[in-house]
This record gives C-alpha cells, structure tokens and sequence, in this order.
C-alpha cells in the first residue's frame, strides 16, 4: 500500500481512540492494529516509524512501538 494511504488509515485509527475515555489510547490502538492489520502492514508501518515515522500521529508512533 501506498506511504500516504498507510499514514491515513493508522492516523484515522488514533483519531477514534483519541475520542474514547481511559489513559490506555496506545495500547488499544496496537490492539486494533494487530487484530485487523495484516503483517505486511503492521511491517511497513513498523518501517515507517523507523524511518522517522512522518505523518504519523504520535499515538500511532506509540502503538507500533507495542505491535
């Protein structure tokens, strides 16, 4: 998938778990990323963070940390 797509789609996972209530927003970002994100992606998001992680949400940065 694309660079740009994958940003999008993680930086929209963290934008609904930022709405919901708790401290724990990273770990439930990882936990969707890993229940619904193949590895493919969960590798190249891994890699993109790597990289610097551009784009990116923090909260995202965080999650893929965990993954």
């Amino acid at each position: 998938m694309s660079p740009e797509k994958m940003v999008h789609m993680a930086n929209q996972i963290a934008t609904f778990f930022k709405s919901q209530p708790g401290e724990d927003q990273a770990e439930r970002v990882a936990g969707h990323l890993r229940d619904f994100w193949e590895p493919r992606m969960r590798d190249q998001l891994k890699a993109h963070v790597a990289a610097g992680g551009d784009g990116l949400d923090d909260l995202v940065i965080k999650a893929a940390q965990q993954v």
